[in-house]
């Protein structure tokens, strides 16, 4: 009995030891990549400082003279700076929200409040298959259907008639921002379509039923009960989309028309994203005898892995909140 007793303990013991290890194991993956990038971003952090973050210039040098910078070697009249590519992806990512956000909650309430359950269920599938194309496909659809539309019809029409509003006047130069937006929008509709859907389709029957028994229209009880009672998955889903325009690559290198050394001052302005760069530039940089543009591509990596984690824990904090305001809104309705 006590052998049984003891072999139990030792598989209780072993249980926990694996558990806890594979539990923890995200966070040690995530503590690895840090480490990585910081020790291969070391060399650009000594030499550029905090000239990388605020220069707008990105020239690997053109010159075979090595020097030696700060105890690193470099070469010559080379510079890096990271502003073009950090504005590119704020911005294209922040457009990619202010257009999917509303579409995507609009296709959820369509989807979870007024579609009948058949047409429902067979939208959903539709919706959802977006989400499972190849980012690839989308950056060809952008390049070759969305950028010649954009340059020869739409953004001509832009700046005749909104060039009073800032940011859409001027000359049109390219389609690289409005594209990069538009087909990160198509990209993250999905993912908050899809999350938002099944969180309004939890919404109790009951809280609805005495909604509409106090005299609410459909519109009323979707704005007062069902949108607050799934505000924290909404927020929750906004923040996945987020996370994918900001990371994503290939569709936003195909239609950015990858800007370097110049920041978009209008919507018709080429762009550049850390990530697209990153893509198209690691393999020139091999090439850098010195190693600092590898090393610059790797303090890009790291300022990247930080803007996704802050806005991580950002959006607990929101949703967090959102939580406790959206039981006080259901109490006082």
């Amino acid at each position: 009995m006590k052998a049984g007793n003891s072999r139990r303990r030792l598989v209780d013991r072993v249980y926990d030891f694996v558990s806890a290890l594979l539990g923890s194991s995200a966070l040690l993956f995530l503590f690895m990549i840090l480490a990585v990038l910081a020790v291969f971003s070391l060399p650009s952090l000594v030499v550029n400082g905090l000239n990388f973050f605020t220069t707008v210039i990105w020239n690997p040098g053109i010159s075979t003279t090595l020097t030696a910078v700060r105890g690193f070697p470099a070469m010559s009249g080379a510079s890096y700076g990271m502003l073009v590519f950090f504005s590119g992806t704020l911005i294209s990512s922040g457009l990619a929200l202010l257009i999917g956000a509303p579409l995507s909650i609009g296709v959820a309430i369509f989807l979870s409040m007024i579609a009948p359950k058949r047409l429902s269920a067979s939208l959903s599938f539709f919706v959802e298959l977006l989400a499972g194309i190849p980012s690839i496909v989308f950056g060809f659809w952008g390049l070759l259907v969305l950028a010649p539309l954009l340059v020869n019809v739409v953004e001509p029409v832009m700046a005749q008639y909104l060039g009073f509003i800032p940011g859409f006047g001027g000359p049109v130069y390219g389609y690289g921002l409005i594209a990069s937006g538009l087909v990160l929008a198509l990209m993250i509709v999905p993912i908050v379509s899809a999350i938002s859907r099944d969180a309004m389709s939890q919404t109790p029957i009951e809280l609805k039923e005495a909604a509409m028994a106090l005299g609410m229209t459909n519109w009323e009880v979707t704005r007062k009960v069902v949108l607050p009672y799934a505000k924290t998955a909404i927020v929750g889903s906004l923040v996945l989309g987020l996370g994918r325009a900001l990371g994503e690559t290939m569709a936003v290198a195909m239609v950015s028309q990858s800007a370097l050394n110049i920041l978009p001052m209008t919507v018709y302005y080429p762009i550049n994203t850390l990530s697209a760069f990153m893509a198209v530039t690691f393999d020139s940089a091999l090439t850098d005898p010195s190693g600092m543009e590898i090393s610059s591509l790797a303090e890009l990596a790291l300022v990247l892995f930080i803007i996704t984690t802050t806005v991580n824990i950002v959006a607990r904090l929101l949703v967090r909140r959102g939580f406790i305001s959206s039981a006080e809104h259901l109490v006082q309705v």
